[in-house]
């Protein structure tokens, strides 16, 4: 608290115009304590409500906007983007496009209360191809809504501490611990929410005997074999309609992943270590039909299944599908 108080001090509404469109652009920098503080700042007059009011807004406009253009032009490749620089879970793209089924163009003042979805939502209206126009009317009615809501707390904040000064003591005293313990919580979230998501992916893996008969059920599937290209040298060979892909290889055309039917990998790490993490991956981009094969190549081989021999080249194509 005692450094956001001396640096908006010094820089004022420059610093906070930045902090919030750093925020809004993507960058895992919380805009809420600046925006509190100089609420807070302003029950002393030391700083104009209208005008921090008017710098968070300006800011979060112009950030949604160019998230808007990018989801416009260049949609799948600014999602996957968008998903490696969240915080927050692995569904909000999904939660996004929820949200605009339901609401339509309102969608856009109820993500931005949404934590993980807010940043998501403007490149999922420009790819749904929303005129700019509404965009900018309905982003500017969310953007004043969300400063105002945060200046406000801030505001209130400032008077009681107006009315008890020792309140201001107590926190300066204890933010240091506060902050330590907001990271280790978020960071210990995150590391449940990764363990819970790997614990559902262990206990849906597909048997090989499983696999097996519905391959010779000809059943539509799509095996990715994602083991190492040193790991094919004494073993040039795969299950039967399975193409071959490193994980950030799969990752990079997720674009192309058919979402009709199953997603099975394989590898030959223990536990299927590649195949749950790669899955885990996939699933950020809201493709959740994924099983890892339980043994992967390995246990397929011993139990003397039917394997194909590599082909020289494999192109992406998932029109390539696995049949029996």
């Amino acid at each position: 608290m005692r450094l956001s108080v001396q640096l908006l001090l010094k820089y004022k509404y420059l610093l906070l115009f930045l902090w919030v469109l750093a925020e809004q652009a993507g960058l895992p920098l919380p805009s809420a304590p600046a925006l509190v503080t100089a609420g807070a700042l302003s029950a002393e007059h030391r700083m104009s409500f209208p005008l921090a009011l008017a710098m968070g807004v300006a800011a979060t406009i112009i950030a949604d906007s160019v998230w808007f253009f990018a989801g416009r032009k260049y949609g799948a490749r600014v999602m996957s983007l968008v998903h490696k620089m969240s915080l927050h879970p692995p569904t909000c793209v999904r939660h996004a496009r929820d949200l605009f089924d339901r609401r339509g163009r309102l969608f856009l003042i109820v993500a931005k209360f949404v934590p993980g979805v807010s940043l998501v939502a403007p490149p999922v209206a420009g790819q749904h191809g929303m005129g700019f126009g509404p965009f900018l009317l309905l982003d500017g009615i969310a953007s004043t809504l969300w400063v105002s809501l945060m200046l406000v707390a801030g505001r209130y904040f400032g008077d009681v501490i107006k009315r008890n000064v020792k309140t201001l003591d107590l926190v300066v005293h204890f933010s240091g611990a506060l902050i330590l313990l907001a990271v280790a919580g978020f960071l210990l979230d995150r590391l449940h929410r990764r363990r819970v998501i790997l614990k559902a992916l262990t206990a849906s893996r597909v048997d090989p005997q499983e696999l097996k008969t519905r391959l010779d059920a000809g059943e539509p599937l799509f095996i990715v074999d994602l083991r190492h290209p040193l790991e094919l040298l004494p073993d040039p060979f795969m299950l039967p309609g399975a193409i071959h892909f490193s994980p950030e290889e799969l990752a990079a055309h997720q674009g192309e992943i058919p979402r009709d039917r199953e997603i099975i990998l394989y590898c030959t790490c223990p536990s299927e270590s590649t195949a749950a993490n790669t899955a885990l991956i996939l699933r950020k981009f809201c493709i959740e039909r994924v099983r890892p094969l339980r043994g992967g190549f390995d246990e397929w081989k011993r139990l003397g299944y039917p394997l194909e021999p590599i082909p020289p080249v494999i192109p992406f194509a998932p029109s390539r599908q696995s049949v029996g």
